[in-house]
């Protein structure tokens, strides 16, 4: 079943699909690498979102770039400034592995839906290291279910929301967040596909354990599938 869902959402895009403002284009991507394995991370500090937002700058003006994505099944150390995610230091327990696709951009940058969809859920997520505001956006194709999250999102993008409102193709229905409003982080947008939201409203993991990897990654098929992010 995980295999014959990622195909499925493969299926549904055929080729590059915004989600972030239309207009970047394939090549104004660069892949970047967050992980723990980045050495060039560790002369930074990557707990202040100010700092690792210069480095991310940096790294794109290097590439002649305008906007950097990457992270997912990416093991990151950034995750341990935050009790939320646990103690991530020699713990198979700990939260530190991101199964989502983060996209690096300015705050306000528009966030559109990359296909068809409804809003299912949403709630500002207020913690420290979290997601800040979040939307849940649910789609339907072929008699199949699947859903959509966006965090990291402005505080105004939750305003005037409904619940099944239809959101089309290409439409602008968030913008990304500042760092005060986002969880502490440089500007970007965690997307993140999800077979089954179980019981969650407006919420559900994007960084989970060594432990439960596994599981998650049967309901969380690879984002870039239905992005196709060069």
């Amino acid at each position: 079943m995980p295999k014959e869902f990622q195909q499925f959402i493969e299926s549904l895009t055929t080729g590059f699909t915004p989600v972030i403002d239309a207009e970047f284009r394939e090549e104004d991507y660069l892949k970047i690498d967050l992980s723990s394995g980045n050495s060039a991370l560790s002369l930074i500090d990557i707990a202040s979102p100010e700092t690792f937002d210069d480095y991310l700058h940096q790294e794109l003006n290097k590439a002649n770039k305008k906007i950097a994505y990457g992270g997912y099944v990416e093991n990151r150390q950034l995750y341990g400034r935050s009790q939320l995610f646990g103690e991530v230091e020699n713990s198979e327990e700990a939260r530190n592995i991101h199964i989502g696709l983060d996209i690096w951009a300015k705050a306000g940058s528009s966030v559109l839906a990359p296909i068809d969809a409804k809003i299912h859920s949403f709630q500002d997520n207020d913690a420290f290291g979290d997601y800040g505001p979040t939307i849940i956006l649910e789609h339907m194709f072929q008699q199949k279910k699947f859903y959509t999250l966006y965090g990291h999102l402005s505080r105004a993008s939750l305003d005037g929301l409904s619940i099944r409102r239809h959101i089309a193709k290409g439409e602008k229905f968030a913008e990304l967040g500042e760092i005060h409003e986002n969880g502490d982080y440089a500007p970007h947008l965690h997307f993140q596909i999800i077979e089954n939201m179980e019981s969650y409203q407006g919420d559900y993991p994007g960084v989970v354990s060594k432990t439960d990897l596994a599981a998650f990654l049967t309901n969380c098929p690879d984002p870039n599938s239905l992005l196709k992010i060069p």
